[in-house]
């Protein structure tokens, strides 16, 4: 798989730049790097690497900036961010921008290539464009609204099926409420994160979904996470 896939590394330590893209290159990727955010940027827009390493603190242009300016022009690769930050808050910005994991600093190269390695396999499957999706005893069909679980008819609102739509095409993804609001609910003013919590809870129930949750796990702090058919 290494052979053939291309990461971009946007870092603008030059220690930690060189040593990441002397690392990955032995693991036989084809590497691009960038010492800061614009740079990043262009190399992300002209390149359309298979993933993207992209540190939060960059002078000039913030990682934060460049992850939505790649999200904007229509990148859908993985985008891993490097942060010297731990809190909550700075994970959860991570993952509304449009990133997929992060890495604290300091970190172990083996640690980061298992990253990278999960999100590019994960980035393989198929993200299901059409109409029906199946897992284990689940069959749910998105245009007619039928969902059958263990042979069983299973009634569905419309927004529960909307969700669980989201969901399924972003399997793997760890979703926070903030992003479920924003795409599911258009940040309807009437409408607050308990309301998310609580259509999760109705999914998992029709969904004979636990515990434990074999199909929406929850990322405590941050979201939830749909595992269904990986």
């Amino acid at each position: 798989m290494n052979a053939t896939k291309k990461i971009l590394i946007v870092e603008d330590e030059p220690q930690i730049l060189e040593s990441l893209v002397d690392f990955f290159r032995l693991q036989g990727y084809e590497v691009v790097g960038a010492p800061n955010g614009e740079d990043g940027l262009a190399a992300g827009m002209a390149e359309r690497p298979d993933l993207v390493v992209l540190d939060i603190m960059l002078p000039g242009m913030h990682g934060y900036d460049v992850c939505r300016g790649l999200r904007s022009s229509g990148y859908t690769n993985p985008v891993l961010f490097l942060t010297a930050k731990g809190e909550e808050v700075d994970k959860l910005k991570g993952f509304d921008v449009g990133g997929d994991d992060y890495v604290t600093k300091p970190f172990s190269l083996l640690e980061l290539h298992a990253r990278v390695r999960a999100l590019l396999k994960r980035s393989e499957k198929d993200v299901p464009e059409d109409d029906t999706y199946a897992f284990d005893e689940v069959q749910v069909n998105f245009t007619s609204y039928d969902l059958q679980v263990a042979g069983a008819a299973v009634k569905l609102s419309a927004k529960e099926m909307e969700l669980l739509r989201f969901l399924v095409r972003h399997r793997g993804q760890v979703l926070s409420r903030e992003v479920l609001l924003d795409k599911v609910w258009n940040y309807d003013s009437d409408v607050s994160t308990r309301t998310v919590d609580t259509h999760i809870l109705n999914l998992r129930r029709k969904l004979a979904d636990g515990p434990p949750n074999r199909y929406i796990q929850t990322v405590h702090g941050v979201g939830y996470k749909f595992v269904g058919g990986l």
